[in-house]
């Protein structure tokens, strides 16, 4: 417990600075995912403290995610959907799927995982993030006009004779459950549709419109009628959120812009008396155990949804590991990424057993946590506790909250969340696949797949797809590359027979590195450490990339980081013998010349040695 409270007041206001940052997008990410702003709340209140608490990565900030909403949406709506559209019905099997994915992660962590998140290529995380995005700006285009298409009574009136078909497909199922032959005994039928009310139609019938105009597909299908319908207060409340989001991170960065707007905007709602749409009330009191979901849910309801328990359970998994590497960049530790998973895994089973969605490791509230001075675990508990000081103390002001501007909050996230590095990069990756007379990246044609499969159809079937794409792709160039260069055997590290003459005077201050073998996804985190070998007496690094026959989009933007960084520590790079696919994927995004010039790059060891001497006269 010592090292828990090292660091008590930096921890404090790291922990307050991340809790009040993450209030907005908690209660955003509960009306998001289609359980209400207490789910977004619970969940961010007890994956913050218990995976702080039971994790590997000291400064972590946990919580619900885009990426984790974007899927827990799918589920949501997907049971909802085979419940008649009642939540509450179908909260039980929704809360065992959060808690099954917490169980998964606990598992993944427990038989050492944790290590292996790495090999998911960066094709399809880019296109899953990009997807991500664009599905949070599809999807709020409806609430940030303030158009419901449950409450459009014309647009509702459409499902009325498929309402009454479901109503009497019920029926009957009812009939044959108690062994009643609807044939021989028509008025049993006809006496229970009698008791059936208007009352009972339009609810069924608002269901069917809800889930028409639900994800996507179904908002694109109702914009054009809902841009007729534009609630023009609601629009100002979204668009006044926006601006002041970006706005004020123009004056400072010091307080959160998404707080600023959330309570500038939520002021002048409340303060002028708008005739606006709040949010869902928000329950005030200490959050109770939903016991019920074990007791009212049905095993057969939730076998559909093992896969994508599994899938929210490795997203989960990567979106923290990420995270837990931008801290260790921060901070110069290094996080237990085993350890890391059971923490989130806890902490999303423990979330789900109170009714939160699930969440993950936050870049953004770590990233505020840590530059708030936070430095161990007692931050991310913090941030927890302030959390549920908050639900506690401001549950009924924050019930005030208009809807309009959280969709204004969660479009900003949208356009936060899109992977623009990997767009920017459409253009210039090489195009080494033909499909007839069109040449195409492989890379590309992956992440665009991922990108369009996730946005239009399923989450979690266009990330298996993307993965096995990928896979296939990647094993054929391999195999290629291996068919040319058969006899290159793994080689220890150690001095090759070029550099035995090396001059000792020159060990301390000339760092040479090998680089064996392919630089893809699956071997970028050993490349990462690169920078972490180099002793602090370097003042120049050699790279012996003859060996190196490939690299991916992953290893490209990998190397790219670790020559950043040590251009910034004034080390100068210089390649030998750089072959001809690696050399074209670095010129495409001017790693070459910006970063390493034609000068500093050789055809062998003894002409770099030769220019060294030349260069640096006064170390020879």
């Amino acid at each position: 417990m010592k090292n828990l409270f090292s660091n008590i007041k930096g921890d404090a206001f790291g922990g307050i600075t991340a809790g009040i940052v993450a209030l907005p997008l908690a209660l955003a990410f509960g009306v998001s995912s289609g359980l209400g702003p207490e789910a977004g709340l619970y969940g961010a209140i007890f994956i913050s403290f218990f995976a702080a608490l039971f994790g590997g990565t000291d400064t972590q900030i946990s919580g619900p995610t885009a990426p984790m909403t974007a899927v827990s949406m799918v589920v949501i709506a997907g049971i909802v959907a085979t419940s008649d559209g009642d939540v509450e019905k179908a909260l039980p099997a929704i809360l065992i799927v959060f808690l099954l994915a917490g169980l998964m992660q606990i598992g993944l962590g427990l038989i050492g995982l944790g290590k292996y998140i790495r090999y998911i290529p960066y094709p399809v995380v880019s296109g899953f993030m990009t997807a991500i995005g664009v599905i949070i700006l599809l999807t709020q285009i409806l609430p940030s006009i303030g158009y419901y298409p449950k409450e459009d009574l014309e647009f509702v009136s459409q499902f009325k004779p498929q309402a009454e078909e479901v109503i009497l497909e019920n029926i009957l199922k009812e009939e044959a459950g108690e062994g009643i032959l609807v044939l021989e005994n028509f008025k049993e039928t006809i006496s229970r549709a009698e008791l059936v009310t208007d009352h009972d139609i339009l609810l069924e019938t608002q269901t069917l419109a809800a889930k028409e105009a639900s994800g996507v597909l179904g908002a694109l299908k109702v914009v054009p009628r809902a841009l007729n319908y534009i609630n023009w207060l609601e629009l100002m409340l979204t668009l006044g959120t926006i601006i002041i989001i970006y706005g004020f991170k123009r004056i400072t960065k010091a307080i959160p812009s998404t707080l600023v707007a959330l309570l500038v905007m939520s002021g002048i709602a409340v303060g002028f008396g708008l005739d606006y749409r709040p949010i869902q009330e928000i329950p005030g009191g200490i959050p109770i155990p939903k016991w019920e979901m074990f007791s009212g849910f049905k095993l057969g309801s939730l076998t559909p949804y093992v896969f994508t328990a599994l899938t929210l359970a490795l997203l989960g998994a990567i979106d923290s590991l990420l995270t837990s590497v931008v801290a260790d960049n921060m901070t110069k530790t290094k996080h237990k990424p085993n350890k890391e998973l059971v923490g989130q895994g806890i902490g999303n089973s423990i979330a789900a057993l109170f009714g939160g969605i699930p969440g993950a490791g936050a870049t953004i509230r770590t990233v505020v946590n840590i530059d708030s001075g936070g430095k161990t675990k007692l931050s991310g508990m913090i941030a927890g506790i302030v959390l549920l000081v908050i639900l506690l103390v401001l549950g009924p002001v924050a019930s005030k909250i208009p809807a309009a501007v959280l969709a204004g909050i969660l479009i900003t996230v949208g356009i936060g969340v899109m992977d623009y590095k990997g767009l920017r990069a459409i253009p210039s990756l090489p195009r080494d696949i033909s499909l007839g007379p069109i040449k195409l990246s492989s890379e590309v044609l992956v992440m665009l797949l991922v990108l369009v499969l996730s946005t239009f159809w399923n989450l979690v079937y266009a990330v298996g797809i993307g993965l096995v794409i990928a896979s296939l792709m990647f094993m054929k160039k391999i195999g290629d590359l291996t068919a040319k260069r058969s006899d290159v055997k793994p080689l220890k590290e150690e001095a090759w027979p070029d550099e035995l003459g090396f001059q000792d005077h020159l060990m301390e201050k000339v760092f040479i590195k090998h680089i064996k073998g392919p630089l893809f996804f699956g071997s970028t985190s050993d490349f990462q450490q690169l920078a972490a070998q180099i002793p602090d007496t370097a003042s120049m690094v050699i790279m012996r990339l003859g060996r190196m026959q490939y690299m991916d989009q992953s290893g490209l933007y990998v190397m790219e980081d670790m020559l950043l960084d040590l251009k910034k520590k004034k080390i100068e790079i210089l390649f030998i013998n750089l072959l001809e696919q690696p050399r074209y994927m670095m010129e495409r995004i001017d790693i070459i010349p910006d970063f390493i010039s034609e000068e500093h790059i050789f055809e062998d060891f003894r002409s770099c040695m030769a220019w060294i001497k030349e260069n640096r006269n006064g170390d020879s």
